[in-house]
């Protein structure tokens, strides 16, 4: 079973030492961190801060690839147990893909040091943010819509400090996205994405039934359904997609539950999108390849291959890694600036893990896959979207 441990922490004296004598944090408030300050050297390095979502680390998916954009490669560091170790260029490497290492000019370590605060619960967010603000690191992350409502609150009254939502734009009262001179906001066309995968399933699919596993029913979550019921219609039109909702991004076991049970209903191939949840989805999938059945699983987010080897055909990436690495960028070059970007296949915002497993006709389905890809970014096929 997949680890539940998301609270992992790294703990910077330096930074503890500058708080107010020995007084305890705010409740509800953790504390920041990052990694024991090996030498007096790395001390001088620029302090760059992200604030997780309440997956965590460990979710191996949002905000996994948060934490590989920030630690491994802005930092050139690979967390160990309670302490960082400088990671080898090869393992940078390796962690790119093929896509992303090819990429002009390259990603490489930019020498800060990662400041990771967990948050436990939703009302965590904001003075897990003015904690940031308070130690003076100048680009504060924020992974995830659920932090919306905190980035607006907190970068409204700090003017002086930088800030990067990943996943939502700021909402005013009216409801209406609007922009903060020291804000910049991205947003993913992930629709695109689940096309394809939602294409590949039709083509893989002997059955006729695919499944989709979703979190929380919210707009931002429809948007993947949305996507992925269009891509099975384009490659399976007779193909029938049952949805299930777990209303959660934290609940491995009814993730699991829920995974199992589209097994059990007949589905071939099941899309899970629902973050913790959507590992026990793949948990489910994994124990049923493993039994015999012939089904397969998509993932989210992170490439998740190595959870299910024998099963996970692809993964629909949202590059929240590089979202956060050229932030922190940007800001080290002087070059950061505010607003709203939306990233989609065409930006290399969203795009598809590598399809590793054989399936019958793979060749042919890739190649469909590909061609759909080049449509979608020239603009002749318009993928529909339940909103951002």
């Amino acid at each position: 079973m997949v680890s539940r441990s998301h609270s992992v922490f790294f703990v910077v004296l330096a930074m503890l030492l500058a708080c107010k004598s020995q007084k305890e944090e705010p409740a509800g408030v953790n504390k920041i961190t990052s990694a024991p300050t090996p030498a007096p050297a790395a001390a001088e390095k620029p302090r760059m801060g992200l604030v997780l979502g309440l997956g965590g680390r460990g979710d191996q998916s949002f905000n996994d690839s948060a934490l590989r954009g920030l630690e491994l490669w802005a930092g050139g560091l690979k967390s160990v147990g309670a302490a960082y170790q400088e990671a080898s260029a090869q393992e940078v490497q390796d962690s790119l893909g093929p896509e992303l290492a090819q990429r002009k000019p390259p990603i490489t370590p930019l020498g800060i040091t990662p400041v990771v605060v967990q948050s436990q619960v939703a009302e965590d967010y904001e003075p897990n943010l003015r904690l940031l603000v308070d130690q003076d690191v100048p680009l504060a992350l924020a992974v995830g819509f659920m932090l919306e409502g905190a980035v607006e609150a907190v970068a409204a009254k700090s003017p002086g400090t930088h800030f990067l939502l990943v996943d939502s734009p700021l909402i005013n009262e009216k409801g209406e996205p609007y922009t903060l001179p020291n804000v910049r906001t991205v947003v993913y066309r992930s629709e695109e994405g689940c096309f394809l995968v939602g294409a590949l399933a039709g083509l893989v699919s002997q059955g006729g039934k695919i499944g989709f596993v979703g979190g929380m029913e919210i707009p931002l979550v429809k948007q993947f359904e949305t996507g992925f019921r269009a891509g099975v219609a384009a490659t399976n039109p007779k193909a029938t997609v049952v949805a299930s909702y777990t209303g959660s991004f934290t609940n491995f076991a009814l993730g699991k539950q829920v995974g199992q049970d589209l097994v059990t209903k007949g589905m071939d191939v099941i899309f899970a999108a629902a973050g913790v949840d959507g590992l026990g989805a793949i948990q489910a999938v994994k124990e049923a390849r493993d039994a015999g059945r012939t089904v397969y699983v998509m993932g989210v987010d992170s490439d998740q291959f190595h959870l299910a080897p024998k099963a996970m055909l692809t993964t629909v990436l949202k590059r929240v890694d590089l979202a956060v690495y050229e932030a922190v960028r940007d800001q080290l070059q002087g070059r950061f600036q505010g607003g709203s970007l939306v990233l989609g296949l065409k930006e290399g915002g969203v795009g598809l893990a590598p399809v590793r497993l054989d399936f019958p006709g793979k060749e042919e389905a890739l190649r469909k896959v590909e061609e759909l890809k080049a449509k979608i970014i020239a603009g002749e096929i318009q993928v529909p979207t339940a909103g951002r």
